[in-house]
């Protein structure tokens, strides 16, 4: 009797979390960069504007957000995937095949055409009124 595990690589909601994970850190990290490097170069010539500045500061704790919430869902991941290799499956019982499938045989449809029998019993005479 064999025990299998149930497959976590055929998991669609997996691949999605998965997926979504990287997807966030990934623009997270670029929203992060990308908003702090124009903030740092501006302000260190001197010519940054309010926008860059005080935008810019949002901007950067939206993308630290983003990269967050990917690192949480890449744990969670690693988590459920951890879960599940622990978690065994009911091994899958064979069913015989019925015990009136050795006795009929499944009726073929023909192209000859069907033959009447004559009655022979009284008992068996379709009743007429």
């Amino acid at each position: 009797m064999t025990i299998t595990r149930p497959r976590l690589t055929r998991s669609v909601p997996f691949w999605i979390l998965l997926g979504g994970s990287v997807v966030a850190i990934g623009a997270g990290a670029f929203v992060l960069v990308e908003k702090l490097g124009t903030m740092a170069a501006t302000l260190a010539d001197g010519t940054a504007t309010g926008v860059e500045v005080y935008a810019g500061q949002i901007w950067a704790v939206l993308g630290a957000i983003l990269v967050g919430a990917g690192l949480i869902g890449l744990a969670l991941a690693a988590t459920l995937a951890t879960l599940r290799s622990f978690a065994a499956v009911a091994p899958v019982e064979v069913v015989d095949a019925p015990a009136w499938a050795e006795t009929h045989e499944p009726t073929v449809p023909t192209d000859e055409p069907a033959t009447a029998e004559p009655v022979t019993d009284e008992a068996d005479a379709p009743i007429t009124r």
